[in-house]
């Protein structure tokens, strides 16, 4: 009986550890987990700071966009004026 009992013992003494052992990689995998979301966390982060920055740069582009497309109609419009200012006194003088 007494083998009995300490064989029996023997085996819970086992199952607890093997519990224990299995708590502690769960524990291991928690941590994994909380550091990998820490990480996805951060990366969305940074995306969102480089979203925001593209957001900026096309709202400079489009600025830079109008502004060049007015200062190109004001070129057309001075060769215009010139090139028609020069031709009336070719032809005035004639």
């Amino acid at each position: 009986m007494s083998q009995d009992h300490e064989s029996r013992l023997d085996r819970i003494e086992r199952k607890i550890d093997d519990l224990s052992e299995a708590m502690i990689s769960l524990a291991r995998a928690e941590e994994k987990l909380t550091s990998i979301e820490k990480n996805n966390f951060a990366s969305y982060e940074r995306m969102n700071r480089f979203s925001r920055k593209l957001d900026n740069l096309e709202k400079m582009v489009d600025n830079n966009t109008r502004t060049v497309s007015i200062i190109t109609r004001l070129f057309w419009i001075f060769v215009t004026v010139a090139t028609s200012g020069g031709l009336g006194m070719y032809f005035f003088n004639v």
